[in-house]
């Protein structure tokens, strides 16, 4: 039997890319953020600090399975003090939040000053998809502290949960965001 250089070389070729960009492909992770848009600038929202208070905007996570990796807003915190607050993710269906999928504390902290605020959700291992409510709680009353968040208008809006009921103030959304990635 003859063997053919040329074609061996062709095959080998051949073989070699099609298993590269199958391995490319498979390892490329597919990540989006969700939620609105991050701000700055003069347009914002205060919200009195009180324990158990919430502050929270829908997002949409997809008909598809997705971890959530970082959460990312906007603040201005004019109180000496940092601000500690615990991070919540509830499912969202009927109008109305429902189940949280955090099974775990997510503790952060709002400095002094004016700041981006990212928080790592990636090591709790979050999965969703569907409709979400992603919400800040405040960890303790701070009297006369009520910190800035930055807004956009009319993009769905923020949830205050002052209790046991959820209420939704329509024309401005805090800049809220979720850096998630897509499960296999």
């Amino acid at each position: 039997m003859k063997l053919n250089l040329t074609s061996l070389k062709t095959t080998v070729l051949l073989t070699a890319f099609t298993l590269l960009t199958a391995f490319a492909a498979q390892g490329q992770d597919k990540i989006k953020t969700i939620g609105n848009k991050p701000r700055t600038g003069s347009s914002n929202a205060t919200f009195a600090v009180a324990k158990g208070q919430q502050i929270g905007v829908k997002m949409n996570a997809g008909n598809k399975p997705v971890q959530l990796l970082n959460l990312n807003f906007g603040s201005q915190n004019d109180n000496r003090d940092s601000l500690g607050f615990k991070v919540n993710v509830y499912d969202f269906s009927s109008n109305a939040p429902g189940d949280n999928l955090i099974k775990q504390d997510i503790i952060a902290y709002i400095p002094h000053g004016n700041n981006r605020i990212n928080v790592d959700l990636a090591p709790y291992n979050i999965r969703a998809k569907g409709a979400i409510l992603v919400a800040i709680e405040w960890l303790t009353t701070h009297k006369g502290s009520e910190p800035h968040f930055f807004i956009g208008l009319f993009n769905g809006g923020t949830y205050r949960n002052e209790g046991a009921e959820w209420k939704k103030m329509a024309v401005a959304g805090v800049d809220f965001n979720i850096q998630v990635k897509q499960l296999q």
